[in-house]
């Protein structure tokens, strides 16, 4: 007996000091992914500071792809973000995701020998909504084409996937020095003069920290579609705030206290905003002439100058339906391609959709990348693809 008396002691000293050591249950808890830390969490009071310690500590961006398709009866988004959630470090405060209109909505041709795919897009979004947590913001989208990092380092090769069933969610920590917030305006049949006080309200305006407004419009085909997103777009024309995006198919989530869901035939534009002091950002456009490899990376080189830092950054191409492959004859992947050579470890996410916003401008402190004698530039596009870069600042 005298081993297992030995056992039951160390046994004790173990518990003792998991039971009262902060900096060894820290370190302890610090392997584990969020889903168990919160687990831990509930064990005991120790238990619970640390755990909060440890989680304020991820603030590094997490983000789940896919790429494959799978059995019919759900998109691979939400299959992917079931198993993912389990294994992530960070607790999302802010999620955005993007998956491809085809196969998220269930609009799939339907030969005789493939089984269409009976698949509501409300339903699909609820199902990706019930995964993340309550009190998350979630902006969910459908494109006709996704453009998305694989998972496991933010230095995998970016794919452009132009058909086929694809999406992505990127989830946003709370981040020190950063406030995301979502936002949506849609077109009020009644008024035709968009009542602009909704700017302030959506922290739009009179926001001095405000630095980089992703929005995308959707049902951009109605009447009046084209000259609302002007109304928006018009006053966040300002040289010290960048602005991207592009139309959409449609919206499936937008969960946040303030935004309720608008009836489907409006139109209108949704939105992350994203404020802080620390936030770098810079955007290229790339117009309909840049048609091959070389003026391709003519692009990023513009898009490096700005000299934004790598490390905490995100990459979003906002492309237009009309290029990818068919714009580069039969060269796929070819812009993620020249991204990726000028930012080897940069993740980048997007899609192809219906038109473009965006222009050239870096925000970095006062500098700008052109001067532009008081022109406002023009924002809306079609042909073109908008590359952005966000840098959060720099985590410890």
């Amino acid at each position: 007996g005298r081993g297992g008396g030995r056992a039951m002691e160390s046994a004790a000293k173990g518990g003792f000091v998991l039971a009262n050591l902060a900096e060894v249950v820290e370190r302890v808890l610090g392997f584990l992914p969020t889903k168990a830390l919160l687990r831990a969490a509930c064990v005991c009071r120790l238990w619970r500071e640390c755990a909060r310690r440890t989680l304020r500590t991820r603030q590094r961006i997490a983000w789940v792809s896919a790429l494959e398709p799978g059995p019919a009866e759900s998109h691979s988004l939400v299959r992917a973000l079931a198993r993912e959630l389990e294994k992530v470090h960070v607790l999302p405060q802010t999620v955005l995701y993007i998956a491809d209109a085809e196969t998220f909505s269930g609009h799939e041709d339907c030969h005789e020998q493939k089984k269409a795919r009976k698949r509501n897009s409300k339903e699909t979004a609820l199902a990706l909504e019930k995964l993340l947590p309550k009190r998350c913001q979630v902006l969910g989208l459908v494109t006709p084409g996704i453009v998305v990092t694989p998972m496991g380092s933010s230095s995998n090769q970016p794919q452009e996937i132009e058909e086929g069933e694809a999406g992505f969610a990127l989830l946003f920590p709370k981040i020190d020095g950063v406030k995301i917030h979502t936002f949506h305006f849609s077109k009020d049949v009644k008024n035709r003069v968009f009542d602009e006080s909704k700017f302030a309200e959506a922290g739009l305006k009179n926001n001095p920290d405000l630095r980089v407004v992703l929005l995308f419009g959707y049902n951009s085909w109605k009447t009046g579609a084209t000259r609302f997103l002007h109304q928006i777009v018009n006053p966040l024309n300002e040289k010290s705030i960048i602005l991207a995006g592009g139309q959409v198919e449609s919206f499936t989530s937008l969960t946040s206290e303030n935004n309720h869901a608008q009836p489907g035939d409006a139109c209108g534009v949704v939105g992350l905003a994203f404020s802080g002091p620390q936030i770098q950002s810079a955007t290229v456009l790339l117009d309909q002439d840049v048609a091959d490899e070389r003026t391709a990376e003519a692009a990023m080189q513009r898009l490096k100058a700005a000299n934004i830092p790598e490390h905490n950054t995100i990459g979003f191409m906002f492309a237009c339906v009309g290029r990818g492959y068919r714009h580069y004859k039969t060269k796929r992947n070819m812009e993620a391609d020249a991204f990726r050579k000028f930012f080897p470890n940069v993740p980048l996410f997007g899609f192809f959709g219906h038109g473009e916003i965006g222009c050239d401008r870096i925000v970095t402190g006062n500098f700008v990348l052109r001067e532009c004698n008081d022109i406002k530039d023009d924002l809306l596009h079609g042909y073109t693809t908008v590359m952005t870069l966000i840098h959060l600042g720099s985590t410890k």
